[in-house]
C-alpha cells in the first residue's frame, strides 16, 4: 500500500540490496515474498509475525519506531527552530513587505527544489531532508509573521493547536482501528486529493490573470468550506503515512528508511498546518 504522502507515493520505502519496496498488502497463507515484501532482507521478522503480536528480536539495521520518531523530531524541529529565527530576524514591516515576500517565495521554491531531488533519490539522504526542513522552515516562519501580523492576530498559535490535535486524533483513531487503510481508502483519498489540487491550480490561475480571488476558494464561505476539506485531506495523509511506517516496522525495511518516514511526515504537518492558518485567518476575518 503506497502513501498519499507526495515522497510515500513515488515509490514507498526504496529497493535497494534486494530489498523490496512493500506495496503488496499481506496475504493469508501465501509465500513468504507475498506476505513480507521483505523476506529477502535477512533481518526481516519471520514469516507470522503479526502487528501487535511477538515481533522478532531487535536488530541494528532495521527500523523501529524510535527510529521513525528521533527522525522525525530532528526533521520537525529544524522546521520549528528556523521559523522562529526567521520570525525574529525578519520581521515583516509595511517598508520591507515585499522583500519579506520575496524571501518566503524564494525559501518555498528552495524546499520544493530539495523535496522533489529527494523524492526521485533511490535513497533518503538526511542532509537534503534536513535542508528541505531548514528551507521550509524560512518560509512558514515569514508567511505566519505576516498573517499574524497584518491579517489575524494570534492565528499562529491556533493553527499549531490544530496541527497537534489532527495528529493525535488521527494516531489515536488509527491505533484503534476506527481508521482502515485499505486500497479503497487510498483511491478515495487519491482522486480527493487531485480534485483538490486541481481546483487550486485554477482558483491561482484566474487570481493571477483575472485579478481579485480567483473562483473564491481562498476566501469566504467557499474558503471556509476548501479549508476544511484540505484539512481532512491531511488528516487522510497522515493515516496513510502511518500504515507506510507500520509495514516498515513489521516487515523489516532497512533503518535508514525511517529517515524517509520522517520527510513524509513533515510534508503532511506543514500541509496541515498551512491550511489551519488559512481556516483561522479566513473565520477571525469573518468575525
Amino acid at each position: 500500500m503506497r502513501s498519499s504522502n507526495p515522497v510515500f507515493s513515488r515509490r514507498g520505502f526504496s529497493r535497494d540490496n534486494g530489498h523490496a519496496g512493500f506495496n503488496a498488502a499481506p496475504q493469508a497463507g501465501g509465500p513468504a515474498v507475498a506476505t513480507n515484501p521483505y523476506a529477502t532482507n535477512p533481518y526481516a521478522p519471520q514469516q507470522g509475525t503479526q502487528l501487535g503480536g511477538p515481533q522478532a528480536p531487535a536488530r541494528p539495521d532495521v527500523m523501529t519506531i524510535d527510529d521513525v520518531v528521533s527522525r522525525t523530531g530532528m526533521t520537525l524541529g529544524t522546521v520549528v527552530l528556523t521559523a522562529v529565527l526567521s520570525w525574529v530576524l525578519l520581521p515583516v514591516d509595511p517598508a520591507n513587505l515585499g522583500k519579506s515576500y520575496g524571501i518566503a517565495i524564494g525559501a518555498a521554491l528552495v524546499a520544493m527544489v530539495l523535496s522533489l531531488v529527494q523524492s526521485f533519490k533511490r535513497k533518503p539522504t538526511p542532509a537534503l531532508i534536513l535542508a528541505y526542513a531548514a528551507f521550509e522552515g524560512v518560509f512558514l516562519g515569514v508567511i505566519s509573521s505576516a498573517v499574524s501580523t497584518y491579517l489575524a492576530p494570534g492565528v499562529v498559535v491556533q493553527a499549531v493547536m490544530g496541527t497537534m490535535a489532527v495528529f493525535a486524533g488521527v494516531l489515536f483513531a488509527y491505533k484503534m482501528r476506527w481508521i482502515r487503510v485499505t486500497r479503497r481508502f487510498y483511491g478515495f483519498v487519491m482522486a480527493a486529493a487531485m480534485g483538490f489540487v486541481l481546483l487550486m491550480v485554477a482558483n491561482l490561475l484566474f487570481s493571477v490573470f483575472g485579478g481579485g480571488d480567483g473562483l473564491g476558494f481562498r476566501s469566504g464561505g467557499l474558503g471556509i468550506i476548501f479549508g476544511i476539506v484540505g484539512i481532512i485531506l491531511g488528516a487522510c495523509f497522515l493515516a496513510l503515512d502511518f500504515k507506510q511506517v507500520e509495514d516498515g516496522v513489521a516487515y523489516g525495511a532497512p533503518r535508514e528508511e525511517s529517515w524517509l518516514a520522517a520527510f513524509g511526515l513533515t510534508l503532511t504537518l506543514v500541509w496541515i498546518y498551512l491550511e489551519m492558518l488559512r481556516l483561522f485567518s479566513i473565520l477571525q476575518g469573518n468575525d
